[in-house]
């Protein structure tokens, strides 16, 4: 994966939080526009690598606009976002790489649409990315964000982190963790990784630290 530039073109606000997680999980730079920025925007110069439009309530003129613009740049992969009412209303491009997504949708799966965009027939795109209530980690840039925000783990910590929650239902002794996650030649003990795990459940927060579940006499498992 490598940085995305992805212009959204909304005549209100209510996806910009939305396109903060995005812009974290995709490792994207998102430039938000409305109809009567959207000339403006498109005369920065910049390529877009996607082109996200909400459909509520903007006009034809606005439409034809962003088609134009999308079919003169070689057919600019698009995804719109359509209320579940207005569904039936729905009328996407005969050409190019398009999807659409419901305005209810939730984030997790507003990423994996994007990455299918992003990176067409690249498998690993969608795979980099893990969503998990709250928490989401980029396998790409070794990064976790919690409600958008990025959380400062160590490598150790972030290892830890991204190993039980990409292998959940499992337990996994502290053996096992310790092969896995700091290989072969660490010789300290067990105790390690309890303390990488507790300092891990206080940085993520409560939510995604229940995640995180000691199995007596075991380990610890990633319970989704």
């Amino acid at each position: 994966m490598h940085h995305k530039n992805i212009l959204l073109i909304a005549r209100t606000s209510r996806f910009y939080e939305r396109m903060g997680e995005l812009k974290h999980a995709l490792d994207a730079s998102i430039l938000p526009a409305t109809p009567q920025t959207f000339q403006q925007a498109i005369s920065t110069g910049q390529d877009f690598d996607l082109v996200i439009l909400d459909l509520d309530g903007l006009e034809q003129e606005t439409l034809n606009a962003v088609d134009s613009y999308v079919a003169d740049n070689g057919f600019i992969p698009t995804l719109f976002i359509q209320d579940e009412d207005k569904l039936s209303n729905l009328h996407m491009p005969a050409q190019g790489r398009n999807d659409f997504v419901l305005a209810s949708a939730g984030k997790a799966e507003f990423a994996v649409r994007c990455a299918l965009l992003l990176w067409p027939g690249e498998e690993s795109a969608s795979a980099d990315i893990v969503t998990v209530d709250n928490m989401t980690i980029n396998l790409a840039t070794y990064q976790v964000y919690i409600d958008g925000s990025p959380v400062d783990l160590t490598l150790m910590e972030y290892s830890l982190l991204s190993f039980l929650a990409t292998h959940p239902s499992r337990a996994y002794s502290r053996e096992t963790l310790l092969h896995r996650v700091w290989g072969f030649e660490y010789c300290g003990g067990t105790r390690t990784v309890d303390v990488h795990i507790r300092r891990v459940r206080s940085k993520v927060g409560p939510q995604v630290a229940a995640h995180i579940v000691t199995v007596r006499g075991v380990g610890y498992l990633f319970k989704l």
